[in-house]
């Protein structure tokens, strides 16, 4: 049975063996990662970089673990091999040996370095300063674990935001730069164009947060829900929000590079529709007057003429394609385009409306002569009555001015008379159908 100590029951020879195996891979765990935390390039920035909010505060923190993870890894090392030197190879040790032992590995018989312990881990902030502190080998690997741990997380977390965040936004702004360049070709600029200040924010915002990253990469990070430390990604969020920014930007600096590339040909355009217009209304000016010379009662709407704002702002459009002020062109010229459509439209209008009475004459000529021909095709354009009406039709339409109320009332009589006497014809056709049956 073992012999309880201060530290409690003495540890077996088997427990002794296990204990001292485990605390070996420990300690050669530990090496490693406190070599590669030595060598690890987010430790060195962290060293070497103006820090400042979060970063600087957590930074301030753990890096005065690093010389402590060292010292206790020597104390460690120390005390593990003078253990395994006192466990020995006996196949059974001595009680007292096994005390020894117990206490190293479980008890106070290990002492560290004093000082003010680090505010990490277990050890609790403010504790007080000793010359000494006795303690077990396997607190002391739980406690180096804990510093490393806390002291990696910063390092990583640093060196992930270090990594993902400045290269994404150099890479932004020099294409920041690039729109920048092309605007101003189109003259595209601050104070001038809403894109042009959005731009300088823009280019603005990605100097500052390149700075911010750089000097606060913990800012940036997002720690995973659920881990107690090390999980996380960098908050790219402010990184995204710029480059959607910049990708409108870009867009409508590119519309305004279009509206140059097809300046030239939309101002032809809208000369040509504003030319037709103004043809179209001298055209219904013209047949207006031709109608109220020649439709007697007729009532013929105004004709309105030109329309001198859109010359005037298709003038001042056309200077601006010659200033090359392309940002100021591209709305006047959609607005144009427009407006000019519409005008053309309302001379279209005027013209259709202008020469209904015209419209109306020439449709009572088309048809009066159509019954006339129906009438010769069965024989009976010379029946008295035909002539007679039709005479008195074709006077009516072919005077000046011609009423065309009266003369649509001749064309009408002309039409019922010719229905009339081709009736006799149709029936003695349909008797003679019958007969023959």
């Amino acid at each position: 049975m073992a012999v309880a100590g201060s530290t409690g029951p003495v540890m077996s020879r088997e427990e002794v063996d296990r204990a001292l195996a485990r605390l070996a891979s420990e300690h050669e765990a530990i090496e490693v990662s406190l070599l590669a935390l030595q060598d690890h390039a987010g430790r060195r920035l962290l060293e070497g970089t103006a820090l400042s909010g979060l970063t600087k505060e957590r930074w301030a923190s753990v890096e005065p673990v690093i010389p402590a993870l060292w010292d206790h890894f020597e104390v460690y090392g120390a005390a593990l091999r003078a253990a395994r030197e006192l466990r020995g190879d006996r196949r059974w040790p001595p009680s007292g040996d096994l005390a020894g032992l117990t206490e190293t590995l479980r008890g106070a018989g290990v002492t560290v370095p004093g000082g003010v312990l680090p505010d990490v881990g277990h050890d609790a902030p403010g504790d007080p300063v000793l010359l000494a502190e006795p303690t077990g080998l396997e607190r002391l690997a739980e406690r180096m674990n804990d510093w490393y741990a806390e002291v990696i997380a910063v390092v990583t977390a640093a060196d992930a935001v270090w990594s993902a965040l400045p290269a994404r936004v150099d890479l932004l702004s020099a294409e920041a730069r690039r729109v920048e360049s092309l605007a101003r070709s189109v003259g595209v600029r601050p104070s001038e164009h809403p894109a042009g200040d959005d731009l300088e924010e823009l280019t603005a915002e990605l100097a500052a947060l390149r700075a911010e990253v750089v000097a606060d990469p913990l800012a940036f990070w997002l720690p995973a829900k659920g881990r107690r430390a090390g999980g996380g990604r960098p908050d790219t969020r402010r990184y995204e929000r710029a480059e959607r920014e910049l990708e409108d930007i870009r867009r409508e600096v590119e519309a305004v590079l279009h509206v140059r590339e097809d300046a030239e040909h939309r101002l032809m355009r809208l000369r040509d529709v504003l030319s037709r217009a103004d043809r179209t209304l001298t055209e219904a000016r013209s047949a207006r007057g031709e109608v109220l010379a020649r439709i007697a009662g007729s009532v013929v709407p105004a004709v309105s003429g030109p329309s001198a704002a859109l010359h005037e702002r298709l003038a001042v459009a056309v200077g601006y394609h010659r200033a090359g002020h392309w940002h100021r062109l591209s709305p006047l010229l959609d607005d144009l385009e427009e407006h000019a459509d519409d005008e053309l439209q309302r001379a279209r209008a005027s013209l259709t409306a202008v020469t209904a009475p015209l419209a109306v004459r020439a449709e009572l000529r088309g048809r009066l002569d159509a019954y006339k021909a129906r009438a010769a095709r069965h024989g009976t354009a010379d029946d008295p009555l035909l002539v007679e009406r039709y005479d008195q039709a074709r006077r009516l339409l072919w005077s000046a001015p011609c009423d065309l109320r009266a003369a649509e009332g001749a064309v009408l009589r002309f039409q019922q008379a010719v229905a009339e006497a081709l009736a006799p014809a149709a029936e003695g056709a349909a008797d003679g159908g019958g007969s023959g049956g």
